[in-house]
């Protein structure tokens, strides 16, 4: 199987032991581009014959895009920690069904798991990211929040990645909130400047969408949580954006 497993962490030894197991399967090399981890992320990784390359954080388009030199192989399985195949996707790639066509980017549907539920309302499923692609031709965006794959001829198909990203409402919340601050700083570095009201709309529109359209008012608390959730990010996205707006102008003065 020439297909390197790539992953990128930062205290992950939760979750990194299982996630090297599983991407055994599949590949015949993983690596593990790591953040300095303060816990046994690095220890529990080479236990389990991962190679380690250790970088401080550079945001999460740059941080894989780090890695791929260090893979041998074209072929990469880029998951984070706390993903894992489906056997649909195991099934795809071990019958080697990504070298019909002349695809060089996979698209996989993802779903996302609140400890052991599943979360398929508000829009989080079917969720899409490509995780497989060819590093000929393909590879991160240099986003360094919410990174996609820059590929030239990129497929969407009906298998899964199983994301088991959060074990409470609690964890959402706080990753979200980090994601704001990262998306914040991306906008405003991207030269991206909007009025005061942009927080508010965008938020309300964010609860509309995933509690009325995306039937989370079909899902009794878990469904107005993670609408308001949502609602949340895109308030707190544009707020933060807001502030260092504001920071500039009066360092212009």
């Amino acid at each position: 199987m020439a297909i390197s497993g790539l992953v990128i962490t930062f205290n992950e030894e939760k979750n990194i032991g299982k996630c090297i197991d599983a991407l055994f399967k599949v590949c015949d090399e993983v690596i593990i581009v790591d953040s300095l981890s303060k816990d046994k992320t690095v220890e529990i990784a080479e236990s389990k014959g991962a190679k380690v390359i250790s970088q401080p954080f550079l945001g999460d388009g740059p941080q894989r895009t780090h890695g791929l030199p260090y893979c041998k192989n074209d072929w990469i399985l880029n998951l984070d920690a706390d993903e894992f195949l489906d056997k649909d996707a195991e099934k795809f790639i071990l019958d080697e069904k990504y070298l019909i066509g002349n695809y060089d980017a996979f698209s996989f549907r993802v779903k996302n798991f609140l400890g052991d539920e599943l979360i398929d309302f508000s829009g989080w499923y079917p969720d899409h990211k490509v995780r497989f692609f060819n590093k000929k031709s393909a590879k991160p965006s240099e986003a360094k929040v919410h990174q996609s794959i820059v590929a030239t001829n990129e497929k969407r198909i009906s298998v899964h990645i199983l994301h088991y990203g959060w074990d409470s409402f609690e964890q959402i919340v706080a990753k979200k909130n980090q994601y704001s601050t990262w998306h914040a700083q991306q906008l405003f570095e991207q030269g991206k400047r909007v009025g005061a009201a942009k927080p508010v709309i965008n938020g309300l529109t964010a609860f509309i969408r995933c509690y009325f359209l995306k039937k989370g008012i079909f899902n009794g608390i878990d469904g107005i949580t993670i609408a308001l959730i949502q609602g949340f990010f895109s308030h707190m996205k544009y707020a933060k954006l807001l502030k260092l707006q504001r920071q500039e102008k009066l360092m212009n003065r």
